[in-house]
């Protein structure tokens, strides 16, 4: 039986490659050979766990490879996929779960105190190397001939090579053993990739015809409002859903009703964002950390459990996906036949590319660190040589963000039919390639032997707990009892004159918040000790609440 015309529509949109034969078995087949693969990628990453090179991510985007080499020689080089890479796939259905988790198990204490760091480094730096990499561009490309460029496309691949990919090097660096290095890393990766698309969409609707100074401060404001937004919008939508489920106490009836509406509103908040024109990532993350401080209480122990291990299992397969995703696509005949005719210069192009984001990220990682130690009291939160090469190599990988704007920008649905669109997809698809494989396969290995296990605390918390990744018996805010206003075990005498402001801000806010959360926020939507207490609410376990 065939497929009705409106379904085929609808699986092509989704990304599904379609022959002439009968639709549905070609369907049913790939899907088959996907499925299959990731079970692959999973096993295979498995074995490979404590391998010094190879991490899953890596693991992924060379089966991914293989795979596409295999159906290009079955095809006779006609084709070498069976899912084509669809930006709008990958911006509403695979990066929601990623952004989200991490939000929701985020260690929020050391995420906020180095919270200036990690916005100084996300959002200024990711200009700097936007800058960097769109004049670098425009100097050499235009150096080497490359004429079918203009103003707009320069700024779209400053835009689109400053998104950096930090899930390799978050699967090598350990949220316990290197707290503060994780939580730059991963804040700026997560400001730095909603910066980047902010930037690409501004690119996108601004006239850069005529650059003037009111275009720029437009640009400006622009921004400031939609970062803005986007956060107010995340943290409203996760205390809507804590007043919720704290007033109408889903688990004494159903525990699949508490799970089903935190991922569905957490998933709404994104949504929204992309619907009111905002930052979707930045929305979802910041949807994540409130609802693991308010919402994730106020639910019974099953429910707890199971979003534990719903929203961390969701996160694993969609990176798995994108990354084995990327790998087929890169094979792709139709790209690479239109640059065939000028490999050399094909090569050039994504050698300068490569190059200025080496040296777009170097421009700002280096400075900024200099300009945090300076301004930073504490010679704990100071970063040093060692950690300054970690963080720039870490933001050097690109991956799925580049590919998703590079689509955007140069191609309709995946596919051109001109020569130097072609050029730019498949510079973008040997970047990501390249850095992703020879970057990620010497992360391990450098960050080894930069941050040797004795010095991995050094940043550290001995009053924080193990991550839920670590321990699923720990809620997931880990290190937000009483001790998190404590470092090393000692109590934060209350704030008397304005030196101590100056001298401890990061400890006075904090202090202050607390106070304000404890007095106001928790009594209304929940959270830690404010949980309805009745059997199987997470406020009625003790042993739990003395592991904070």
């Amino acid at each position: 039986m065939g497929w009705e015309p409106g379904i085929v529509s609808a699986l092509m949109r989704l990304g599904v490659r379609l022959s002439e034969s009968e639709e549905k078995d070609v369907f049913v087949d790939s899907i088959t050979l996907f499925v299959t693969l990731l079970c692959g990628c999973i096993i295979i990453g498995h074995l490979l766990e404590e391998n010094r090179w190879i991490n899953e991510s890596i693991t992924a985007l060379i089966i991914g490879l293989c795979t596409g080499g295999i159906i290009l020689l079955i095809s006779g080089g006609k084709y070498s996929r069976i899912l084509e890479f669809d930006e709008e796939l990958f911006f509403i259905y695979l990066l929601p779960p990623i952004i989200f988790n991490a939000g929701f198990q985020v260690k929020k204490k050391h995420f906020f105190r180095n919270f200036m760091t990690i916005m100084l480094f996300g959002a200024f730096g990711t200009l700097v190397s936007f800058s960097v990499i769109s004049f670098g561009a425009k100097e050499f490309f235009e150096k080497m001939n490359i004429g079918f460029l203009d103003i707009q496309d320069y700024l779209a691949l400053g835009a689109i090579f400053s998104a950096t990919d930090s899930v390799c090097t978050l699967q090598v660096l350990n949220q316990d053993e290197t707290p503060f290095l994780y939580s730059v890393v991963f804040g700026e990766g997560v400001v730095n990739d909603a910066t980047s698309v902010v930037l690409f969409n501004a690119i996108q609707k601004f006239d850069l015809s005529q650059l003037d100074s009111k275009i720029a401060w437009q640009f400006v404001g622009h921004f400031v409002t939609l970062f803005i937004s986007s956060t107010l919008l995340g943290m409203i939508v996760g205390l809507l859903s804590a007043y919720i489920i704290k007033k109408l106490y889903f688990g004494m009836h159903s525990t699949d009703r508490e799970v089903a509406l935190m991922m569905l509103m957490a998933y709404l908040s994104y949504v929204m964002a992309e619907l009111f024109d905002l930052s979707g990532i930045l929305t979802v993350f910041f949807c994540g950390i409130v609802m693991s401080h308010y919402t994730w209480h106020n639910i019974t122990d099953k429910s707890q459990t199971t979003t534990k291990h719903t929203f961390a299992t969701l996160s694993f397969i969609a990176e798995t996906f994108i990354f084995l995703y990327v790998g087929m696509d890169a094979l792709d005949i139709e790209k690479w036949r239109f640059v065939s005719d000028s490999p050399g210069k094909s090569v050039g192009v994504s050698t300068v590319l490569l190059s200025l984001v080496m040296l777009g990220r170097a421009a700002f990682v280096f400075p900024l660190s200099f300009l945090s130690n300076c301004t930073s009291k504490s010679k704990n939160n100071k970063i040093d040589l060692k950690q300054q090469v970690t963080i720039w190599w870490a933001g050097l990988m690109r991956g799925a963000v580049s590919m998703a704007l590079a689509y955007n920008k140069f191609t309709r649905y995946g596919h051109t039919q001109q020569p130097g669109n072609a050029m730019m997809i498949t510079s973008t698809i040997t970047v990501v390639l390249f850095s992703t494989v020879v970057f990620g396969l010497l992360t391990k290995p450098l960050v080894r032997w930069l941050l040797p296990s004795s010095s991995h605390h050094s940043h550290g918390d001995s009053s924080e707990p193990s991550s839920p990744k670590s321990s699923y018996t720990l809620p997931l805010i880990a290190g937000e009892g009483d001790s998190e206003g404590r470092p090393n075990g000692n109590t934060i005498p209350r704030p008397t004159s304005l030196r101590m402001l100056l001298e401890t801000p990061g400890n006075c806010v904090h202090y202050y918040w607390r106070k304000f959360d404890d007095a106001f926020m928790r009594p209304v939507f929940g959270g830690r000790g404010f949980g309805r207490d009745i059997s199987g609410s997470p406020s009625s376990s003790p042993d739990e609440m003395s592991l904070h």
